[in-house]
């Protein structure tokens, strides 16, 4: 990944895990890695443990990000998942989903577009 991906993402985390607090989520987990994949973020709502993949644009040109997961990257949201919870033997009994933030913003950072899409992957 280059620099500057890396950089717009690091952008549209920042806004999810603030929008998240802000409606009363905790922050658990950023960037947590398995030979799987990556969580971009792990927040508690209430009982559930939410794995948060966020999708970001700078406009639309390159399509919407609210479209962007694919069958493959859905499957290894699901197996890093599962991989966290059995990494986190203390949320054992916690149940978890798996939400899609998409965020668009314009050329100087600002917030365009923020969806949060919860259950946005689903096994089966």
């Amino acid at each position: 990944m280059t620099g500057r991906r890396k950089a717009l993402g690091a952008i549209g985390e920042r806004h999810a895990r603030v929008r998240l607090e802000s409606a009363g989520m905790s922050f658990l987990a950023a960037n947590w890695r398995q030979t799987s994949g990556e969580l971009d973020l792990v927040m508690r709502d209430g009982d559930w443990v939410v794995m948060v993949e966020v999708k970001v644009r700078r406009g639309d040109h390159a399509g919407q990000a609210e479209a962007s997961i694919s069958r493959a990257k859905a499957a290894r949201l699901l197996t890093t998942s599962e991989w966290f919870m059995a990494d986190h033997p203390d949320l054992a009994d916690a149940p978890w989903r798996i939400d899609l933030i998409a965020v668009t913003i314009d050329s100087s950072g600002q917030v365009i577009r923020f969806s949060h899409i919860p259950d946005a992957v689903v096994s089966g």
